[in-house]
């Protein structure tokens, strides 16, 4: 069988049911998600990161993930979040060799967009220089199912959730 076709479905002998065959879309679709609309990546750099306990409650601190690192500035300079047509201006500090982080500030947008634990942000940079950082937030809701929250933490490695 030659799967140097570039359907994504090629290794299939025959496609699976649900394959109706590529997809092309003339432009970005938005899609709506309880009541939240997602849009698509504009093609810009991005990263992502899971909510734990420390980025939402009780001191809701970003801290962010070494792969950030690299896409933001080493200085402290203004940041601008923007979701849903909001924008939240904070102060992003990235002149800390150890930690990049953005300041207390994140617990307004926590607030605001009413970020829980396991949640995912996806945060697309628009524009970032030696003067200021403009990033886009895409935010996955993921509910944790509440039997699960009472049996685990999950605010370390050493206390992970862990799904049988």
């Amino acid at each position: 069988m030659d799967t140097s076709v570039s359907d994504p479905v090629c290794a299939f002998e025959s496609p699976p049911r649900w394959y109706s065959g590529p997809q092309l879309l003339s432009k970005p679709t938005n899609v709506q998600l309880q009541g939240e609309e997602l849009t698509p990546l504009s093609g810009k750099p991005f990263f992502h990161l899971i909510l734990s306990k420390s980025h939402v409650k009780p001191h809701c601190r970003m801290v962010l993930p070494s792969k950030a690192h690299q896409l933001l500035p080493c200085a402290m300079v203004s940041l601008v979040l923007t979701h849903g047509g909001k924008k939240w201006e904070m102060v992003y500090h990235g002149d800390n060799c150890g930690q990049k982080r953005f300041d207390t500030k994140w617990r307004n947008f926590v607030i605001d967009n009413d970020l829980k634990v396991g949640d995912a942000c996806l945060f697309e940079i628009v524009e970032s220089d030696i003067r200021m950082v403009h990033i886009a937030v895409h935010i996955l809701r993921g509910d944790v199912p509440t039997e699960l929250l009472e049996k685990v933490n999950g605010e370390t490695s050493d206390t992970p959730i862990v799904i049988d």
